[in-house]
């Protein structure tokens, strides 16, 4: 009895070696003929059989499926499965240290990877035009392409993230992003660019011995060599944004929590970690942060007029007005600071206001608190006037000046104001 399993095992071997054979040569056939449905019906049968094929086999399979999923690159190609396919033969020959496929295949993968690659960068030119996100997807769908067909080059991995973020795709963006981090992508890379001669546009290349082909053959010139910086701290800002965009903000946060673990003098994650509370509408996390940027960025005006615009929410007047001057000492011409400088001023009067309104029967004590409000508005003219100077087109600065004229009896710059606010409002 044993003896007859084994002639019938040693039989089901032959046959299964003979089923794997057969269905190749039916797939062969069929990609000659250019019937890739009727090939990769072949490959399908032949592909739970191929496990205890033979090296020869194996790759002679590898390099069926990858060319019956090529179709010759007509009609509609499937390059997340075309770059498996090809990568996947790739890889056994290394393994099997063989090179009888490989060659043909790399010349292929190269080819088909400069032509997707230029595609997705003029659709993205395009993009840039229209500004249109479908025009973007377009795009990014390409980048993701070149991936596909090369995964070595996840630089292609970070455009399509980026440019599906442009086309408002976050989701997707998030998920490329993600798989990014995953892969501990950093971006530092040495680029090789030239010019294609033909076409006037610059082509990057895998590798400078493919590039310095090109330009040898007169096909490419103006080589050049590029060394990139990490990518990495803007990864996790990205994917922080598209969390943002996605509703998830506590999440958002997460990722730039751990951005900054990892970039702690990130004066970029900063603001983004800043902004994410203001959205949040945690006024005091947002002048924290801003309170913590100043101390990276001590030169940067718009972070003092922030944390002096929270000053003012908060009625810390004086400080609100230490943070505008200082605003206006980094950039003399910041027209909102001296706007706001005049606002902080003027709320000094509310309170006396309100005794004047308590006070309407005392005269006495109402015209005193009257030449003290008077007072407060000659104080905020000048810096109402710097504001008018520097944005002469905000109609809020242009009634704010008219009521303090008026109020002061400054008939002749009343008038001149109100004829502004007259041609403005025709």
């Amino acid at each position: 009895m044993r003896k007859q399993i084994l002639v019938m095992s040693a039989l089901f071997v032959g046959m299964t070696v003979f089923g794997q054979k057969s269905e190749l040569k039916t797939a062969e056939k069929a990609i000659k003929a250019n019937d890739f449905t009727a090939a990769l019906s072949a490959i399908n049968s032949a592909e739970s059989l191929i496990a205890n094929a033979d090296q020869k086999t194996k790759a002679k399979f590898y390099y069926l499926k990858g060319k019956a999923l090529y179709k010759n690159g007509s009609g509609q190609i499937d390059y997340d499965k075309v770059g498996a396919a090809f990568n996947e033969l790739i890889d056994y020959e290394k393994q099997t240290k063989s090179q009888k496929y490989s060659n043909e295949i790399a010349e292929l993968i190269n080819s088909l990877i400069t032509n997707v690659a230029t595609k997705a960068s003029d659709d993205y030119e395009y993009a840039v035009e229209t500004k249109e996100p479908a025009d973007y997807i377009k795009a990014a769908k390409g980048f993701q392409q070149v991936y596909a067909l090369s995964p070595k080059d996840t630089s292609f991995l970070d455009n399509a993230a980026l440019v599906y973020y442009f086309g408002k795709d976050f989701e997707t963006s998030k998920k490329l992003y993600e798989e990014l981090l995953d892969l501990n992508y950093t971006g530092i890379s040495t680029v090789y660019i030239a010019t294609n001669k033909a076409t006037g546009k610059e082509v990057t290349y895998n590798d400078k011995k493919s590039m310095d082909l090109q330009v040898k053959l007169g096909l490419a010139e103006n080589p050049k060599v590029e060394q990139k910086d990490s990518r990495r701290e803007s990864i996790f800002k990205n994917l922080a944004l598209n969390y943002s965009e996605l509703g998830d903000t506590d999440k958002a946060l997460e990722i730039i929590a751990k951005g900054r673990e990892e970039f702690p003098e990130s004066y970029s994650l900063l603001i983004d970690e800043a902004n994410l509370y203001y959205k949040m509408d945690n006024k005091d996390m947002f002048k924290e942060k801003l309170e913590e940027a100043i101390n990276i960025n001590p030169t940067d005006p718009t972070l003092f007029y922030n944390v002096g615009v929270m000053n003012m929410e908060q009625k810390n007047t004086d400080e609100a007005i230490k943070y505008f001057e200082k605003a206006i000492e980094l950039k003399p011409d910041y027209g909102d600071a001296y706007n706001n400088i005049g606002a902080a001023i003027i709320d000094k009067a509310e309170p006396i206001i309100e005794e004047m309104n308590n006070s309407l029967s005392d005269f006495a004590k109402y015209d005193r608190l009257q030449a003290q409000q008077l007072e407060i508005y000659k104080e905020a003219v000048p810096f109402y006037e710097k504001a008018y100077e520097f944005n002469g087109s905000n109609i809020s600065v242009i009634q704010t000046l008219m009521g303090l004229y008026q109020n002061l009896d400054m008939t002749d710059k009343y008038n001149e104001i109100k004829a502004v606010y007259d041609s403005i409002k025709e």
